[in-house]
């Protein structure tokens, strides 16, 4: 049963979730009449993703275990929504539940932190990298086979102060993140889409609910209409492809002016580069723009090889 005095927010218990949450409810607050910070209520519930934080998220169920128990609550009526980073929600989700609204995205890109200052292409062979995305591990391996990964997991606090012990050189992070939490300081490098294409949804908050819930037309008013376009367009490729939490695959969309252009790239586990197409539509026409790319995927490459990326079998850690 919906709480009929406080909405109630359901979020992980971490300081990004606080400050997306914090976000969200001051944007509701000053665009929506009736709504005030009082309207709402928080609850933090702990995810497996976040209780099991030092073992290889494909080998526990991928990045929808952060939001499961989160999902389950929504389900039962414990909460009544959830905020969550858009790149956490896999691409099929349960059809009882929707994302009612989109705050607008900050940033998409990866960004590169490096105790020594030097970038990507400049960092010494042989330097310790540390990520748990194995996206990311094959865009290292990509750029560069000549460095060590090493897996990193926890939140960013965490990670940075792993960083700042020299247990690794340098770190891999998503620039929104560091920009809600203040750290921008601590970035050495913003990665080009061109060489390091983000996930699909990164940047983005989504707000989740229960299908045909009255939350949509509440939050009508401060739903990003161009940020869900785009973040539709890039889930739609993900699922058109079939890919889960652990594949290597790059997807990112931008609109610019009347037009939104889509790129995609998929790689091997072993950082070879075996799809990078770009679409581009008129934004009014472009609702199968990202299952048209997903399609076009198919047919390069066939299901069968997307499949195979589902599960990286070699150790997560590599040394060249």
């Amino acid at each position: 049963m919906i709480n009929q005095k406080k909405i109630v927010i359901g979020i992980r218990d971490s300081k990004l979730s606080n400050v997306q949450t914090e976000e969200f409810i001051s944007f509701a607050h000053n665009n929506i009449e009736g709504i005030n910070a009082d309207s709402f209520e928080i609850k933090h519930i702990k995810t497996t993703g976040d209780l099991k934080n030092s073992e290889r998220l494909d080998k526990i169920g991928g990045k929808g275990l952060f939001i499961k128990e989160i999902e389950e609550s929504i389900l039962s009526g414990k909460v009544d929504i959830g905020v969550h980073s858009m790149k956490d929600i896999p691409a099929v989700t349960q059809s009882d539940l929707e994302i009612c609204c989109y705050m607008p995205r900050i940033e998409s890109s990866d960004v590169f932190i490096s105790n020594s200052g030097k970038t990507l292409k400049e960092i010494e062979s042989g330097s310790i990298i540390g990520t748990s995305s194995i996206r990311r591990r094959a865009q290292l391996l990509n750029s560069r086979q000549d460095l060590n990964i090493k897996l990193l997991r926890g939140n960013v606090d965490t990670r940075l102060k792993k960083l700042k012990n020299k247990e690794y050189d340098a770190i891999i992070l998503a620039h929104a993140g560091l920009k809600r939490l203040n750290l921008e300081n601590e970035i050495t490098e913003v990665f080009n889409h061109k060489y390091f294409l983000p996930p699909g949804g990164q940047g983005c908050v989504g707000i989740q609910s229960l299908s045909k819930s009255s939350y949509r037309e509440m939050f009508r008013s401060i739903n990003c209409k161009n940020t869900e376009t785009i973040i539709c367009a890039e889930r739609d490729v993900l699922k058109t492809i079939n890919a889960n939490c652990n594949s290597p695959v790059s997807v990112a969309a931008t609109i610019i002016n009347q037009f939104i252009q889509i790129r995609c790239q998929i790689f091997m586990h072993n950082g070879e580069m075996i799809f990078d197409e770009v679409m581009q539509e008129e934004k009014d026409q472009s609702q199968d723009i990202g299952k048209n790319l997903g399609k076009l995927a198919i047919q390069k490459l066939g299901q069968k090889t997307i499949d195979r990326l589902d599960e990286l079998l070699d150790d997560f850690n590599y040394s060249p």
